[in-house]
């Protein structure tokens, strides 16, 4: 047991190019998802919430209207076709 013990730090080798910018991008890439959530974990403005709603509000009512007209037109011609298939 009196042999010597090796208590230098192990040779690292420096890493390469593709490892840097592999490191770089998952750092950045972390940074990026933590300014995600917390975007969607902070409140927006109380005045782009609301013209957000009045938007929306008016789109679903358009878009009521263009599926309620859109809906006879396609029984119409189901009907004129299996008509001609007779």
């Amino acid at each position: 047991m009196s042999e010597e013990l090796d208590l230098s730090p192990p040779e690292v080798p420096e890493p390469t190019l593709l490892e840097s910018i592999l490191r770089y991008g998952l750092f950045l890439g972390a940074i990026f998802q933590l300014i995600c959530i917390l975007a969607v974990i902070m409140p927006a403005s109380k005045s782009h919430d609301q013209e957000e709603t009045e938007s929306t509000e008016s789109k679903t009512g358009e878009q009521m209207k263009k599926a309620k007209g859109a809906a006879p037109q396609i029984r119409q011609k189901q009907k004129k076709e299996s008509k001609k298939k007779r």
